[in-house]
């Protein structure tokens, strides 16, 4: 029976969450595979600070597959 990990449902299905913004008090929709979003309403970048398991687990490029693995890492450095 293989076993998947359960840190990374989030990345491989992403849910949706609202944080409001700190500038204007818009509530923004971002999603769990996201690192940041910016305000439709003032154009302040609002971050989901949650570290996620790619960052630090050493078995997240196998886990989540060498695609997916590759465009987290990329979104992290870009920041969004």
């Amino acid at each position: 029976m293989k076993t998947t990990c359960p840190g990374a449902s989030a990345l491989r299905t992403p849910t949706l969450k609202r944080k409001q913004c700190p500038e204007c008090g818009e509530f923004l929709e971002i999603f769990s595979d996201e690192v940041s979003v910016a305000c439709g309403r003032c154009g302040f970048t609002v971050f989901d600070n949650e570290a996620s398991c790619f960052e630090w687990c050493r078995h997240a490029e196998a886990c989540l597959g060498k695609a997916l693995y590759k465009r987290m890492k990329r979104n992290r450095e870009r920041g969004s």
